[in-house]
């Protein structure tokens, strides 16, 4: 039997039995016709969970002509099959947009937690030019496993929210800000220079990375295995 994604792609169709998350395909890059080629190979495995990453509308209509009952978030660029998200385990992942401008890769980070199996929730437009935004919130904040800050411009919410939690902080520089801002160098930067300690940093518009990484930090606890010689 000839291979209908020969000379496209090699499909990680074993991901998430091997290491418990699920399959992505990164659809910048590839036309149309592969994305949707990709899709219809994926729509023999319906036990797998696949998200197709940074979908333009024509990758959309691709997947979901192959995937009609595939869910598409045209925000955050993301298709997911099966569209149902599992049932929230584990910690909660808080997801920070700094502006609307940021909402995108805030929005990727946060599709990506829960359909990865994490409680997730995303606050918009709480950024360091109006710093009670984010202090109103720290009850919220505090009571997160994991913390994902996506900011452009001087990318200086990740280093404040850091110096308020316990929770690791994972922070998105985006390309969002004016010249100087580099298409988001400036905001990587600062946040690899972060005061706080507890940051990680991603790449530039990574929303993907960035909530994946924030969905393992916030993994189900193992139950503790009883020691020697008590019940169990």
């Amino acid at each position: 039997m000839s291979d209908p994604l020969a000379g496209v792609a090699e499909l990680d169709l074993d991901r998430q039995e091997r290491r418990g998350y699920a399959e992505a395909v990164y659809c910048a890059g590839k036309t149309p016709e592969q994305v949707g080629a990709i899709a219809r190979v994926v729509a023999g495995r319906p036990d797998v969970k696949t998200l197709f990453t940074r979908a333009g509308e024509d990758h959309a209509a691709a997947v979901l002509e192959a995937l009609p009952d595939a869910s598409w978030d045209p925000v955050a660029r993301i298709v997911a099959w099966p569209a149902a998200e599992p049932e929230g385990t584990g910690g909660l992942v808080l997801v920070l947009a700094a502006g609307t401008s940021d909402l995108p890769v805030a929005r990727e980070a946060y599709l990506t937690a829960r359909h990865l199996g994490r409680p997730a929730e995303l606050v918009v437009d709480v950024g360091v030019a109006g710093l009670h935004r984010i202090l109103g919130k720290l009850d919220l904040l505090r009571s997160a496993r994991a913390i994902v800050v996506a900011a452009g411009m001087d990318g200086a919410l990740p280093s404040v929210v850091a110096g308020l939690v316990r929770a690791p902080v994972v922070a998105v520089p985006t390309s969002v800000g004016y010249g100087a801002a580099f298409g988001g160098v400036a905001a990587l930067l600062t946040m690899l220079n972060a005061c706080a300690p507890g940051v990680s940093v991603v790449n530039i518009d990574n929303g993907y990375g960035a909530g994946h990484l924030a969905a393992q930090i916030a993994e189900p606890t193992p139950a503790a295995a009883p020691q020697q010689g008590t019940g169990a």
